[in-house]
């Protein structure tokens, strides 16, 4: 089967980015643009495409949800024994894509990867509707199984274990951070002119510049 998408264009519009106005810490920039991101796109506003290798240099990606950030990197959880964790294990580094379409706007960040530390990782955990600390439990990521009537059985399950209990976290389950050591900042504009804003952490301090659309 053939078809041709090659005309389908969009014409992207957005405020200017200039690197004399861009603030040094690029953490400050990223709050800036979620925040608003969160308020436009809403629910989908913390959605991001994670990036991950193998052992063997072969990349891997997938849609995931930005669960919070501070100074010290930007978190997300998972599954430790899934695809992306056995990648992590391997190879400790990792690229995340935003894109909040109604602004023309996307920030990449790449970074090594640790895990977070196990009472953050039960804070949010506890935090979580009961049916999702349910599913922390029920699904073995990325493993094939025999079909859907083999989750609806598992689902079964551990809802009768936990019935009237507190669900306790999984422990091949947590929080990654990655810790920046790039962002770059993207601002549509007409033309296919685009801002592009980079900033490299250098010696411990972070350094920007304007790159080519």
């Amino acid at each position: 089967m053939t078809r041709n998408i090659a005309d389908i264009r969009r014409d992207y519009e957005g405020g200017r980015l200039e690197e004399t106005q861009v603030p040094e810490d690029p953490m400050v920039l990223f709050d800036e643009w979620m925040t608003l991101a969160l308020d436009v796109e809403g629910n989908d506003g913390n959605v991001m495409t994670l990036a991950t290798v193998d052992s063997q240099g072969l990349p891997h990606a997938r849609i995931l949800l930005l669960k919070g950030y501070d100074e010290r990197g930007l978190v997300f959880y998972t599954n430790y024994h899934s695809h992306k964790g056995s990648e992590l294990a391997n190879v400790p580094h990792a690229a995340m894509v935003f894109w909040w379409p109604s602004l023309s706007r996307q920030v990449r960040v790449e970074g090594r990867v640790e895990q977070v530390a196990s009472d953050e990782s039960d804070a949010y955990f506890n935090s979580r509707p009961r049916a999702s600390q349910l599913g922390a439990w029920i699904a073995t990521q990325s493993v094939v199984i025999p079909g859907r009537s083999w989750i609806e059985e598992r689902q079964h399950r551990f809802e009768q274990a936990y019935e009237g209990q507190d669900i306790p976290r999984p422990i091949h389950w947590g929080g990654y951070r990655v810790i920046p050591e790039m962002f770059e900042f993207w601002q549509g504009q007409p033309s296919r002119l685009h801002d592009r804003i980079r900033y490299e952490n250098r010696d411990s301090r972070w350094q920007h510049f304007r790159m080519a659309p």
